[in-house]
């Protein structure tokens, strides 16, 4: 029954879907999106968390997201989070946000280093690299 080449093909496409869905997290950490709900909870984790304060209007806040997906997936020991200001003003009240992009990075619910405007990947591999060791 095994040696049938529809029911291989079925077996060998059933095992690459379920090595998939395993390896899923790890190729894909995937950003948080924080609101007032979440941000203290993400923040105070031991591991570094890297916070990007974007809005929807703001084009370097558009030009950074695909940059900080990339390096997001090079961090596995970083958490990769961002607040949209406009929804979450609170947030961007209590950390001084006033101009955006802004990247903050946490540890232990602490501020350990901060970036503003569009620093590109060299900017993001820079905080990354320093808090990540």
């Amino acid at each position: 029954m095994s040696e049938d080449p529809e029911i291989q093909k079925i077996m060998k496409k059933k095992l690459a879907e379920i090595l998939n869905q395993k390896n899923q997290p790890k190729i894909e950490p995937g950003i948080i999106d924080l609101n007032g709900s979440n941000f203290d909870h993400v923040v105070s984790a031991e591991n570094p968390t890297l916070v990007d304060f974007w809005a929807e209007w703001c084009g370097p806040c558009k030009s950074m997201h695909p940059v900080f997906e990339s390096i997001s997936k090079k961090y596995p020991n970083v958490k990769f989070a961002r607040v949209n200001v406009d929804q979450n003003q609170n947030i961007s009240m209590k950390f001084g946000i006033q101009s955006i992009p802004t990247f903050i990075m946490f540890k232990s619910g602490q501020i350990v280093d901060k970036m503003m405007g569009a620093v590109g990947a060299p900017g993001i591999h820079m905080i990354c690299k320093k808090h990540s060791q």
